[in-house]
C-alpha cells in the first residue's frame, strides 16, 4: 500500500507545481511541447518551391489541437478494491500547415502517452509524419492539355422553338423528372414566346406578311417568331409539299402496270415484276413521309396548323390521300386482284371533309375566295375527285364515283377559267414555280380515264378530256426556256405526276385507237415520264443527304400576328393597303409594256424611210 500512496502524492505535487487553471483533479492538462514523441512538426519550405506560406504564428496555431480525455479508472480484479488502474489518453489530430500538405488530411494520428501495462511500467508511442512532397510546376502545351469533362446539367436548351411544340417543353421536363436527372438551365423568359403570339392567324396576315404567288417569301418589313440565325429542327423544315414525291413515285407503279397489261403495248414484253418492285418502293416511301409528318403533327402541331391555314398550302393536304389512292390503283395483280369497297369509302372520307372547307371558301368569298388564292396548286383539290372516281369504278361502284366525278368536273371548269383569265393585278409565277404549270395537265388526263372506266369504253367524253390534256402538255413542252435556269426544289416534282397521267391516258387511248402513231406516242410519253422521275429522285437524294439544302427554313409558318410598325417619315404609304399598291405597280408595268409595243410598231412604219 505504501508505493501506491507515494505515486499518488507525486502526481498531486506535479499538478500543484504547474501554473494551470483550477480544474477537477481528475483532468490533467498536457502541453504538446512537453511530451516527447508527440506529433508536433514544423514545416520547412522547400528550396525548389516558390510558394509563399502564411505567417509562422498562424502555422503554430493550426499545427495541432488537443482533445482532453478524462482519466478513466478501471478496477483491476487482481488488485485490492481500493487500488485502481489509472490510464491517461492523449489524442491529437494533425492539421496541414500549408495547402501542399493537403494530403495529410486523409491520415489521422492518435497517440497514447504514458500507457501503463499491468505491471505499472510506462510506455510511450510515437508516430513520425512523412516528409512533405515537393511539387514542381511545368508548362503544358494547350494542344496536349486534357479536356475537362462537360457537365451535361450546365448546358442550356434553346427555348425559342417551344412556342411551336405541342407541349411547349412540359413533357420533356416531366420525363426528365421521372428519370431523376437534374433540371437543366433554360434561357431567359424573354426568349420564350408568349402564348398570344401563337394564336390562330387570320388569313389577312398571310397576305400582308408574305409575298409571291405561293406566299412563301417573307416581306422585308416583317419579323418571324423563330430564329433566322440558325438552322431549324428537321421536322419544322419538313413541309406538307413533300408528299409531291409520293405522287410521282406511286404514279410510276400505275404506269408500268398499265404498260404490262395493255394490249397496245404487248410488243414491249414488259414484266409485271417491275410493277411489283415500284409498288414496294412506293409503299416504303409513303410510309417514310407519313412517319415524318406524323411526328411533326405530334411534336410541332402549331407548325402543321399554320400550314393548314395557309391559303395555298392547304391544297397539299390532299396529296397524302391521293398517294394512297394511287397505291390502291397500282397494287400488283400478284398480290390481289380484288379490293374491298370499304377501302374506297375510308379513303374518300378525308376528301369530302376537305372539299367542304375549301370549296365553301371559294364560293363564300372573303380573303380566301378563288379569285384571290387561285394558283396551279389548286388542281390538287380537284384531281382527287377524278382519282377517287377511277378507283371506285374499278371496284364496281357506280353512284359514289359519279358523285365525286361531278363535283370535280364542276370545280375544275371554274378553276380552269379563273387561272386562264388571270387579272393584271395577279402576280406571275416566278421561275422556281414554273413546273407547277404541269398541274394543268393532271386533271383532264385522270378525268378521261375515270369517265372511260365509268362508261366501260374510251368514248367521246373521255376523248374530249384526253385531247384537252394532250394539247396542254404539248403547249408546255415546247417552251423549253420556260422550265430551265432555276434552282432545284420540291416544286420540280410537279413535273412527274401530270406527265405520268398523260402517258397512262395515252396508253388507254391507244387501246381504243391502235396504230403506229398512238403506240409511238404512248412509248415516248412513258419513257419521258420515267426518265424525269428517275432524274428527280436522284437529285432529291443528293440535295437531301449530300448538299443538305433540300429543306430550308420554312419562313411561311413563322410569321407573327403583330403587324410591323411603320416609320414616321412613311405616312402616305401607311394608309395604302397592300392590294392597292400592287395594283399601281402592275398598272405601271402594263403601261410600260404597251408603250414598248407602240414604239416597236412605229419603228416598223419608219423602216420605209419616212421621217417624223
Amino acid at each position: 500500500m505504501e508505493p501506491n500512496n507515494n505515486n499518488n502524492n507525486n502526481v498531486v505535487e506535479e499538478f500543484t507545481d504547474q501554473k494551470s487553471p483550477e480544474t477537477p483533479s481528475l483532468i490533467k492538462y498536457i502541453s504538446s511541447n512537453q511530451v516527447s514523441g508527440f506529433d508536433n512538426t514544423t514545416y520547412k519550405p522547400s528550396r525548389l518551391s516558390n510558394v509563399q506560406y502564411p505567417q509562422q504564428e498562424q502555422l503554430n496555431y493550426l499545427q495541432s489541437k488537443e482533445i482532453e480525455i478524462p482519466i478513466v479508472e478501471i478496477p483491476s480484479p487482481e488488485l485490492e478494491p481500493n487500488q485502481t488502474h489509472k490510464r491517461i489518453h492523449s489524442v491529437s489530430i494533425s492539421m496541414p500547415p500549408s495547402p501542399i500538405q493537403a494530403h495529410v488530411n486523409s491520415t489521422k494520428k492518435v497517440l497514447f502517452d504514458e500507457v501503463t501495462d499491468s505491471n505499472g511500467a510506462a510506455k510511450s508511442a510515437s508516430c513520425e509524419l512523412p516528409k512533405p512532397a515537393k511539387f514542381h510546376s511545368q508548362p503544358m502545351d494547350i494542344k496536349t492539355a486534357p479536356m475537362l469533362p462537360v457537365n451535361p446539367s450546365a448546358r442550356t436548351i434553346d427555348r425559342r422553338f417551344d412556342s411551336f411544340k405541342t407541349w411547349s417543353g412540359k413533357l420533356e421536363r416531366q420525363i426528365t423528372n421521372l428519370r431523376g436527372k437534374p433540371q437543366r438551365e433554360s434561357q431567359p423568359d424573354d426568349v420564350v414566346l408568349k402564348s398570344s403570339e401563337i394564336d390562330n392567324l387570320p388569313v389577312d396576315r398571310y397576305f400582308d406578311a408574305l409575298e409571291g404567288p405561293e406566299l412563301e417569301t417573307l416581306r422585308a418589313s416583317e419579323e418571324i417568331l423563330l430564329p433566322d440565325d440558325k438552322r431549324w429542327p428537321f421536322l419544322l423544315r419538313f413541309p406538307i409539299s413533300s408528299f409531291g414525291i409520293c405522287l410521282g413515285v406511286t404514279s410510276q407503279a400505275i404506269l408500268w402496270k398499265t404498260l404490262a397489261s395493255s394490249s397496245s403495248t404487248k410488243f414491249l414484253h414488259i414484266s409485271l415484276m417491275i410493277n411489283l418492285i415500284l409498288w414496294c418502293i412506293s409503299v416504303s416511301l409513303v410510309i417514310l413521309v407519313f412517319f415524318f409528318y406524323s411526328l411533326k403533327c405530334l411534336l410541332y402541331f402549331e407548325a402543321v396548323r399554320r400550314e393548314y391555314y395557309h391559303p395555298i398550302r392547304v391544297n397539299f393536304f390532299f396529296a397524302p390521300w391521293i398517294s394512297l389512292l394511287f397505291l390502291a390503283i397500282g397494287v400488283p395483280p400478284s398480290l390481289t386482284k380484288y379490293l374491298h369497297p370499304a377501302l374506297w369509302y375510308i379513303l374518300m372520307t378525308p376528301f369530302f371533309c376537305l372539299e367542304l372547307k375549301i370549296y365553301g371558301q371559294w364560293m363564300s368569298g372573303g380573303q380566301r375566295r378563288l379569285s384571290k388564292v387561285a394558283n396551279p396548286s389548286n388542281h390538287l383539290s380537284v384531281v382527287g375527285n377524278f382519282v377517287g372516281a377511277l378507283l371506285g369504278a374499278s371496284m364496281g361502284l357506280v353512284e359514289g364515283p359519279i358523285f365525286f366525278f361531278a363535283i370535280g368536273m364542276a370545280h375544275y371548269m371554274v378553276l380552269f377559267v379563273t387561272l386562264y383569265q388571270r387579272l393584271p393585278t395577279n402576280e406571275t409565277l416566278p421561275k422556281e414555280l414554273h413546273p407547277v404549270f404541269f398541274l394543268f395537265v393532271a386533271a383532264p388526263s385522270v378525268a378521261s380515264m375515270a369517265w372511260a372506266k365509268l362508261q366501260g369504253s374510251f368514248d367521246y367524253g373521255s376523248r374530249i378530256a384526253y385531247f384537252i390534256a394532250l394539247f396542254l402538255y404539248f403547249s408546255l413542252a415546247v417552251r423549253v426556256n420556260f422550265f430551265r435556269g432555276f434552282k432545284f426544289s420540291l416544286a420540280w416534282w410537279a413535273y412527274t405526276f401530270p406527265m405520268t397521267g398523260a402517258a397512262i391516258a395515252t396508253i388507254k387511248y391507244s387501246n381504243e385507237v391502235t396504230n403506229v402513231v398512238t403506240q409511238s406516242l404512248a412509248v415516248i410519253l412513258s419513257l419521258a415520264s420515267t426518265l424525269t422521275v428517275s432524274a428527280l429522285l436522284v437529285s432529291t437524294i443528293l440535295h437531301a443527304f449530300v448538299f443538305r439544302d433540300l429543306f430550308p427554313n420554312d419562313l411561311a409558318i413563322a410569321i407573327s400576328d403583330r403587324k410591323p410598325k411603320h416609320k414616321k417619315w412613311f405616312p402616305l404609304i401607311k394608309n395604302l393597303s397592300s392590294d392597292y399598291s400592287k395594283d399601281i405597280d402592275n398598272f405601271l408595268k402594263f403601261t410600260d409594256s404597251e408603250a414598248k409595243d407602240l414604239e416597236a410598231s412605229e419603228n416598223v412604219q419608219r423602216s420605209d424611210g419616212e421621217q417624223p
